[in-house]
């Protein structure tokens, strides 16, 4: 009997400890363990990750919730992951139970209706304190499938260290960066002086300018004027091409074909982290990616100050800037673990934990009660790009408007089309040009934009 009895006691005892070790707090409740997929920052060095263990070491555990981390990469691999999945195509991973995504990757799915409505989850006074234009954009079909926990924005960033010496030897000043006709100009100035630094060779002067979407230049630039940029909306859509479009066509080319604007693939962190280039629009999250060191091609580094400021406008636009930002998707399941979901969404979006996480990754949070805190978190940020960053995106909150682009069958064919014909069609525009130059020719500048607009303007058609 007193084996048995001790034999029992052990087995007890060991069954506690290994609830213990899996996280149960509430006697008699089965742990609900939700997979995730996100882009925030890397696999081993994510601010999210780090927020997530917070989660599943208090009220996760608590409640027998696990978040659980599959995959950290970044929007164009997660879109395809997720499309690839909800397609089951071969070798293609499962969904998991949460995603990050933007709309148009819902848009792009088979059938939308695998994910869940989160006004099934949150009540209306829940969802009132989140900033209103960042729950529209996550509505499709009338439900909420897309969940607002940190957004971002454009914004300008500037290599001030190099920007001082071009500064020195032209009298450029950051304060002409305001307006898109001030940046374009300066780019231009900025290829011809990095041109003469080298008179022996002709055209080699650098690029100043980097965007990381031309799309989204252009969608901005054509509704901040008062023109839409879409046509056919309920066909699906095309691009209108209105006499808006192609104001602001002019200075974008024109500076571009002169080898003022880097029209490269990938991220515009890329070119101001070698040097080629020092003024970039990018999301705001690039922060992340921006090093306080310039490494040229030549292998030299140097430390550099990175500023940041509001996006440029249009002389006489409207002060208007790309809401950017994925949202959470949960794929629908059971009841239970549902709402397992939402109450990890609900903890992320509470103030004092929606801060926390957005500021080390250069987000903004997705409430107002958060945003109202958010001048005296940043004036204790130790790094000075991070406290820029953050006193731009105040600013861009306070002045200006989000942009929220409209829910278009074949919006991301159109933006990777567009994309990548503007991307080429001035490339080959410019190579056509500085080869001219080089010839001892005197080329006519506004043929070559000319004939970039009509070709890029027949390639969308």
């Amino acid at each position: 009997m007193n084996k048995k009895r001790t034999l029992y006691m052990a087995v007890i005892t060991a069954v506690m400890v290994l609830a213990g070790c899996t996280g149960f707090a509430k006697k008699g409740k089965k742990q609900i363990v939700l997979t995730l997929w996100h882009v925030y920052g890397g696999q081993t060095d994510s601010p999210l990750n780090k927020t997530i263990d917070n989660f599943n070491e208090t009220v996760g555990k608590e409640e027998g919730i696990r978040i659980n981390v599959t995959s950290v990469t970044n929007t164009n691999t997660i879109h395809e992951a997720v499309i690839a999945a909800a397609k089951n195509e071969p070798g293609a991973a499962e969904l998991p139970d949460i995603f990050v995504s933007y709309p148009k990757t819902v848009l792009s799915l088979p059938d939308k209706d695998i994910l869940v409505d989160y006004k099934d989850y949150f009540t209306e006074d829940e969802l009132n304190e989140l900033i209103p234009a960042f729950v529209q954009e996550g509505i499709i079909d009338g439900k909420l499938m897309v969940f607002p926990v940190a957004k971002s924005t454009e914004i300008l960033f500037v290599n001030r260290t190099l920007f001082e010496r071009f500064s020195k030897e032209t009298g450029a000043k950051e304060e002409d960066l305001d307006t898109w006709e001030g940046l374009f100009n300066m780019a231009k100035v900025y290829e011809k002086w990095t041109d003469d630094l080298t008179p022996d060779i002709v055209g080699d002067g650098k690029n100043f300018f980097v965007h990381d979407y031309h799309f989204n230049y252009f969608q901005i630039g054509c509704e901040s004027l008062g023109e839409h940029f879409f046509t056919d909306e309920a066909g699906g859509g095309k691009l209108a091409f209105g006499d808006k479009f192609r104001k602001i066509w002019e200075p974008y080319a024109d500076a571009a074909i002169s080898g003022g604007v880097w029209l490269r693939d990938g991220y515009a962190t890329e070119p101001l982290r070698t040097g080629k280039a020092i003024v970039s629009v990018a999301s705001s999250a690039s922060v992340l990616y921006y090093e306080d060191i310039v490494t040229y091609e030549n292998n030299i580094s140097e430390p550099i100050e990175v500023v940041s400021y509001p996006v440029p406008v249009f002389e006489g636009g409207k002060k208007m800037v790309m809401q950017r930002g994925a949202g959470f998707c949960t794929v629908k399941s059971t009841t239970e673990r549902e709402r397992a979901a939402a109450l990890f969404l609900k903890w992320l979006t509470k103030p004092e934990n929606n801060i926390d996480f957005v500021v080390k990754a250069g987000y903004m949070p997705v409430t107002e009660k958060a945003f109202e805190q958010l001048s005296e978190v940043a004036e204790k940020i130790d790094s000075t790009k991070y406290r820029s960053l953050y006193e731009a995106i105040s600013k861009t909150k306070e002045e200006y408007t989000f942009y929220v682009a409209p829910q278009l069958a074949n919006y991301l064919d159109l933006e990777m089309h567009f994309e990548k014909n503007v991307r080429l069609e001035l490339s080959r525009e410019e190579e056509e040009y500085k080869e001219a130059l080089q010839n001892g020719e005197q080329p006519d500048k506004e043929t070559y934009v000319e004939d970039a607009y009509n070709n890029i303007k027949q390639a969308m058609q």
